[in-house]
């Protein structure tokens, strides 16, 4: 395993991740909806890579300390983060921004 590029795969997923849940808010302000869900679901898919990588390098540190941190590999983890609390505020957002478009309709 390379791990300076296993963790520059991590970064850049999560940022991917992240970045395609703030494309969907955008989407969602605009109302439209059919994009914004695309874009979850691509929000999702980069997430999930950027988890497996996760995996990988914690099941090849065997909870040994076996993989070094430093402050990339802190970097890395914190983008993780980020982009998965970024993903489940949006799809809560838009959500709302679904709830709040319905009733101002049905008025």
């Amino acid at each position: 395993m390379d791990m300076e590029t296993t963790v520059m795969e991590l970064i850049i997923y999560s940022g991917e991740s992240r970045s395609c849940a703030m494309e969907a808010l955008q989407a969602a302000r605009k109302k439209e909806w059919q994009q914004a869900e695309a874009l979850l679901v691509q929000s999702t898919q980069a997430g999930k890579r950027a988890h497996q990588i996760q995996t990988e390098l914690i099941g090849a540190d065997e909870g040994c300390g076996k993989i070094p941190v430093n402050l990339i590999m802190v970097h890395a983890q914190d983008h993780l983060m980020n982009s998965l609390l970024c993903r489940e505020m949006a799809e809560e957002i838009i959500y709302l921004h679904k709830e709040i478009d319905s009733l101002r309709q049905s008025r």
